[in-house]
């Protein structure tokens, strides 16, 4: 299960208008929103890439404006992993477990996923917080990703899975969130 003084998440290049192609990009920009609230909510260290913003542009407005201290992270190299400025975070953070979301699933979500799986992290995707351009390329991205190790969550879930327990402030505010 999930820890957490022992998990950080990774908001994948949720960019520029390649953002606003997603399947269900309505429920996916809402679930990223959940998702980056409950974290800063749970003190969950959250690491932001961007994929080329030269080409694709920055990170949406929505998600930006949630994380206005977070400098993003750019690469070239579709994992996360092929940027050492992403590693170098991923050490300084310290921690085992990594929850991803954003896009594309079947491409970089997927490629950064093998990637931390082969550096033996504990690697949970968010099942409703990740896309693709089509239906069919997220449903075989997340298929290959459970079949390679990777644990699959939704947002709901892995919030509450933080949060462990009931009756308290954080409870509260992460119980409004996913209402």
């Amino acid at each position: 299960m999930l820890e957490q003084d022992n998990t950080a998440l990774v908001v994948i290049d949720v960019q520029g208008k390649l953002a606003q192609t997603m399947h269900e990009k309505e429920q996916l920009f809402a679930n990223l929103h959940r998702l980056v609230r409950g974290a800063q909510l749970l003190d969950i260290p959250i690491l932001l890439t961007e994929q080329y913003p030269q080409g694709l542009g920055e990170t949406i407005p929505e998600l930006k404006s949630l994380l206005p201290d977070t400098n993003p992270i750019t690469k070239m190299s579709f994992s996360c992993c092929g940027e050492d400025a992403f590693m170098y975070a991923i050490e300084e953070l310290d921690c085992e477990q990594l929850i991803l979301c954003g896009i594309e699933t079947h491409v970089c979500v997927y490629q950064t996923a093998m990637d931390l799986l082969d550096e033996d992290f504990d690697v949970h995707i968010v099942a409703d917080a990740v896309s693709s351009r089509t239906a069919e390329n997220k449903r075989l991205g997340l298929e290959r990703l459970r079949e390679e190790g990777a644990t699959l969550t939704s947002t709901e879930m892995a919030l509450f899975e933080l949060l462990r327990q009931a009756g308290t402030p954080v409870f509260k505010e992460i119980s409004k969130l996913v209402k």
